[in-house]
């Protein structure tokens, strides 16, 4: 049974920072890209961060540039996304997710 689980998201302060996990079960982790994705309250899904199958090649977007790390660990099946700087429009769901399965989503919710 595949399964993508996602832990991390808590309140924090503007400013702050946070990292995510998604923990990886049921299918090869090491063969497949995966993505990062959240959804903001009211709105749309929204591309964050993806990357290669052995973490080589990384892409973000546009708002989170040089503030969001994405990294994994092949060997503990699992996808991380460090945030930095955190803003309040990084306010949302979180979610990881591979090209056919997703996560349950982990929320993040920047205030002061």
């Amino acid at each position: 049974q595949v399964q993508l689980v996602e832990s991390g998201g808590d309140l924090v302060q503007p400013g702050g920072s946070l990292r995510l996990s998604c923990a990886a079960s049921g299918f090869t982790f090491s063969s497949v890209r995966m993505y990062w994705v959240r959804q903001a309250p009211g709105k749309g899904l929204e591309w964050v961060s993806a990357i290669d199958t052995v973490g080589g090649s990384t892409g973000y977007a546009d708002y989170v540039k040089g503030r969001f790390t994405i990294s994994r660990d092949n060997a503990k099946n699992t996808l991380y996304l460090q945030m930095t700087s955190l803003k309040s429009e990084d306010t949302a769901v979180y979610y990881c997710h591979s090209k056919r399965d997703w996560g349950q989503g982990t929320q993040v919710t920047v205030s002061s």
